[in-house]
């Protein structure tokens, strides 16, 4: 019989503060295979240290281990790990059972990391249980299981991938005297069928079981003895072979899945938790995107309404230049020379005045605008009922007038349509010939104005026979705003003599606009990342507070052969999972709120876009990636013998 454990002068120290605990001091140690041996002693002498080490659950300060030849001290933890998933089975005195599976997931778990295939896994289970009296228990959990049940499905557990040694703590240390009788009958079985069974217990009669006792006291063996001279030697028990260097990585990956789901699922409330920051941050993100667009399309829209490329000039060197009113060089024929200009798609003169304007019994204070027969085409004002004045009605100096929405519903509150009806101005009668459809746009205040044309002012109102308030000119769309104010000044200038106006380029509003949307676009973007990093942030320390809880479950992942890579890819995929859920179901809550209060009639209006939605995302995914690796990383780091005894 070869040896198929043997452990060279092994000895382990820990360090609590500045005091070294030697738990194990220099021990040597053959185990053939097939023998049935037992680990006795009191508590503290260092038996469990010693399993530990054999199962590869911890590692020597010193010395050597060697597993059918393979010097472990030169493994990976990966390494080990595949030594544990592919060689060993564990019995643990506390059965340490996933109380979210049932028995026969339980039992899987180990050919999960070995990389079975789900249906011979699921077939293998249901075998060993069936073999073991559960049966009828498959899909019970462990808290529908009594301690012995619970026992014989870590034993089954155990033999998932072969458990060529199996390695028993205290296997009857919880249980009663006919469980523990049974489970001592299940281990002398495989003992008998070539399992290499090693037994660590403080209770001599289940060490009379063995065929061989070691007995250890303060880190050291005091004695080694056969309870039998001749023992029967059974047939040395193999591996069972299932394929884990062929293992698909699509499966690995669809079972760790799985397994995250099964997580999330027994801790439905921690997740939600973990979940509500991401809801929040990705909805703000959405919201706040939204809202900038929405913002952005509602001032692009009232700037169009104000007058696309359009110039406007007036007398005076600015605004509120006291000399303006006496400067009498801007004339209609200033108009028609800028008319003439190839860069001009239209001119109107203005004139203005302001007064009392009645009907019937209704006087309102009005501003009246005389102005010519392009006026409203350079204002891009929308004509709802009647018709616009034209050049005759300009050279005939008509009487008509062509009224705002404001001045119809102050005027005409109660008319269907003021067409035709004749108002009053400084004792002038004028007939209404036309009414402008309203203005979404809140530029111009609530003012009433009055358009008539600017002959009829000029002659029949201010008297003033030659000079104008102002200029409204467009220019033609394909020309650069800037250089047709400049060709305007010019020209101007020339026919003056001298520069004694100034010009407004409607194009300011739109860039002053634009600086501002870029400012507050990244002000609510900030805002938004804000969000979502404080989002990010709570799933990382809920992830790690999870890490934290579930310590003895990634032990004992990692004691049935889970590798680093395992354990990291399922608390990512969970990461990633609450990360991806809670974008969507921010992005659902973005999408209520911006239907409550209509796109059209909101002062704020919010537009949703695809790239919105894409970057919120996006911005999950990130999220999950990014706050999830750590948690993720201390948890595949975690060492598996601490984890274990971790409360």
């Amino acid at each position: 019989m070869s040896a198929l454990i043997e452990l060279s002068n092994i000895s382990r120290v820990y360090y609590t503060g500045d005091e070294a605990v030697v738990a194990l001091d220099s021990v040597s140690l053959s185990i053939n295979a097939g023998e049935l041996i037992a680990i006795v002693g009191a508590s503290g002498s260092g038996k469990s240290t010693l399993m530990n080490i054999l199962g590869c659950l911890d590692q020597p300060s010193s010395g050597s281990y060697r597993i059918d030849g393979q010097e472990t001290a030169a493994l990976q933890p990966d390494e080990l790990a595949r030594l544990r998933c592919q060689h060993f089975g564990f019995i643990f005195q506390r059965y340490h059972l996933m109380g979210d599976l049932s028995a026969a997931a339980n039992v899987e778990i180990p050919a999960i990391y070995d990389g079975a295939e789900p249906a011979s896994r699921s077939e293998r289970a249901k075998t060993l249980l069936s073999r073991l009296g559960l049966g009828d228990r498959l899909r019970h959990y462990p808290s529908q299981l009594s301690g012995g049940q619970q026992q014989r499905v870590s034993i089954a557990r155990a033999l998932m991938n072969g458990g060529e040694i199996i390695l028993a703590d205290e296997p009857t240390g919880a249980l009663d005297s006919k469980s523990g009788e049974m489970v001592m009958g299940v281990l002398k079985e495989l003992h008998r069928e070539g399992h290499t069974i090693i037994l660590v217990t403080h209770d001599i009669h289940v060490a009379e079981h063995a065929d061989r006792i070691i007995e250890i006291r303060d880190g050291k063996i005091i004695a080694d003895r056969r309870t039998r001279e001749n023992p029967e030697q059974p047939p040395t028990h193999s591996r069972r072979s299932q394929g884990a260097a062929s293992s698909p990585r699509g499966r690995r990956f669809l079972d760790a899945m799985k397994m995250a789901f099964h997580a999330m699922a027994g801790h439905r409330m921690r997740t939600f938790l973990t979940m509500l920051g991401i809801i929040i941050g990705v909805a703000a993100v959405v919201l706040v995107t939204a809202l900038g667009t929405g913002t952005q399309r509602k001032v692009l829209s009232q700037l169009t309404e104000l007058g696309v490329s359009t110039i406007e000039v007036y007398p005076g060197k600015d605004w509120g230049d006291e000399r303006a009113s006496s400067i009498r060089t801007l004339i209609p024929e200033d108009a028609d020379a800028l008319k003439a200009q190839p860069y001009i798609d239209s001119v109107s003169p203005i004139l203005s005045a302001s007064g009392n304007v009645q009907y019937a019994n209704i006087s309102v204070s009005a501003e009246i605008l005389g102005v010519g027969e392009s006026y409203f085409k350079t204002g891009n004002l929308k004509l709802k009922a009647g018709r616009l004045f034209d050049q005759g009605d300009i050279q005939a100096k008509a009487q008509l007038a062509v009224i705002d929405d404001n001045t119809r519903k102050r005027l005409f509150p109660h008319e269907l349509s003021p067409v035709g009806k004749i108002i009053m101005f400084k004792q002038m009668p004028v007939v209404i010939c036309g009414v402008l459809a309203p203005r979404t746009t809140s530029f111009g205040g609530r003012n009433l104005q009055i358009f008539v044309p600017f002959t009829t002012v000029r002659s029949r109102i201010t008297g003033q026979e030659t000079s104008l308030y102002g200029l409204t000119i467009r220019v033609v769309r394909q020309i650069d705003t800037r250089l047709a104010e400049g060709a305007v000044s010019e020209l101007l200038t020339q026919r003056h003599g001298r520069k004694d106006f100034f010009v407004f380029n409607s194009d300011q509003y739109r860039k002053t606009y634009e600086k501002t949307a870029q400012t507050m676009s990244l002000l609510i973007s900030s805002v938004a990342a804000i969000a979502l990093i404080i989002g990010g942030i709570g799933v990382m320390n809920i992830m790690l507070v999870s890490v934290t809880e579930r310590t003895k479950e990634i032990g004992l992942r990692m004691a049935v052969g889970a590798r680093r890579r395992d354990i990291m890819l399922q608390f990512q995929i969970e990461a990633i999972t609450i990360c991806l859920t809670g974008a969507v179901l921010g992005i659902a809550l973005a999408l209520v709120v911006c239907a409550l209060p209509g796109e059209d009639s909101s002062d704020f209006p919010m537009v949703l876009t695809g790239g919105a939605i894409g970057i919120a995302s996006a911005s999950a995914i990130t999220v999950g990636l990014l706050f999830g690796y750590l948690p993720a990383r201390n948890a595949a780091r975690l060492d598996p013998v601490v984890a274990l005894s971790r409360e």
